[in-house]
C-alpha cells in the first residue's frame, strides 16, 4: 500500500511483468504473489509511506481455483479500504484479535480475486461496460452508503448514463446487477463485524441497513448459507 510519496526516478518490478516507473504512486497498491520477485526502486520526490501486509498463500487460495496475478500500481477503492482496517488493526494493537485479523484476510483474497479480474476490464473496459471512472465513482458510493438504501437514479447519475443504460453497463462490468452488488458487500462487511462478539447482532444488522433481524438473517443466510448466529460460533 503506496499511502503517500512520489518519486524522481526508480521503478517497480515484478518476475515476468512489465516494470512501472510511475511517478506519483499515492493511493495505489502493487500485489506480488508467493514465488514472485519483487524489486522496488525509490529516489523520492516527497514524503513517502507504504505499508507492507503478507497474506498466507493458503487463504488467497481457499477456494481451491483463483490464480491470482501480479498487478502493479492499481488502483481499488474497495480492496484499499479492506487493507487500510488490516492495517489500522494491527497498528492499534488488535493482533490478539485472531478471527477479527482472519475474517479481514479472508475478505481482502475474496476483493483481490475480484478486483484480479475486472484488471483487463481497466485496461480495455468491456464493450457496454463501465468505463473506468464511472465503476470508481460508483463502487466508492456504494461503499460510503453501505448501511443506507441507494437510490438507483443516484448511481445512473454519477456514472452520467440512463437507468437502463447504466443498469446493463454495471451489470456487464461487474456480472450482478447493482442491487446485488449492493447486498454483496453488505454481507462482507456484515462478516467482518460479526467477527468482533462484542457488537450484538441486532446492531450490525441495523448499521448495515436492515430494520428488522429477521431481513439480516435472511439476507445473510441466502448469501453465505449460514445464519449470523451460527458465522459468529465460528469464530469462539
Amino acid at each position: 500500500m503506496y499511502n503517500e510519496g512520489a518519486r524522481r526516478d526508480g521503478e517497480t518490478s515484478i518476475d515476468g511483468f512489465a516494470p512501472s516507473k510511475i511517478r506519483n504512486f499515492a493511493k495505489k497498491l502493487t500485489f506480488v504473489p508467493a514465488g514472485c520477485g519483487y524489486r522496488e526502486r525509490l529516489e523520492t520526490a516527497s514524503s513517502t509511506r507504504l505499508t507492507f501486509l503478507y497474506l498466507d498463500p493458503t487463504v488467497l487460495r481457499s477456494d481451491g481455483e483463483t490464480d491470482y496475478a501480479a498487478r502493479v500500481h492499481f488502483e481499488d477503492v474497495v480492496v484499499w479500504e479492506t487493507a487500510a482496517k488490516l492495517k489500522s488493526a494491527i497498528e492499534n494493537g488488535q493482533a490478539k484479535k485472531i478471527f477479527y485479523l482472519s475474517a479481514l484476510s479472508s475478505v481482502l483474497a475474496i476483493e483481490l480475486s475480484r478486483s484480479d479480474d475486472s484488471a483487463s476490464r481497466d485496461a480495455a473496459p468491456i464493450r457496454g461496460g463501465l468505463a473506468c471512472w464511472q465503476k470508481r465513482a460508483v463502487v466508492g458510493y456504494i461503499e460510503e452508503h453501505l448501511g443506507e438504501q441507494i437510490c438507483l437514479g443516484t448511481l445512473a447519475q454519477l456514472a452520467r448514463l440512463s437507468q437502463h443504460h447504466f443498469c446493463r453497463a454495471f451489470k456487464k462490468s461487474f456480472g450482478v446487477p447493482p442491487h446485488q452488488y449492493h447486498v454483496q458487500r453488505r454481507i462482507e462487511q456484515a462478516k467482518l463485524l460479526l467477527a468482533d462478539r462484542s457488537i450484538p447482532i441486532t446492531d450490525i444488522g441495523f448499521a448495515l441497513g436492515y430494520c428488522q433481524t429477521s431481513s439480516f438473517s435472511v439476507a445473510f443466510r441466502k448469501t453465505t448459507g449460514w445464519t449470523p448466529s451460527e458465522y459468529r460460533r465460528e469464530f469462539k
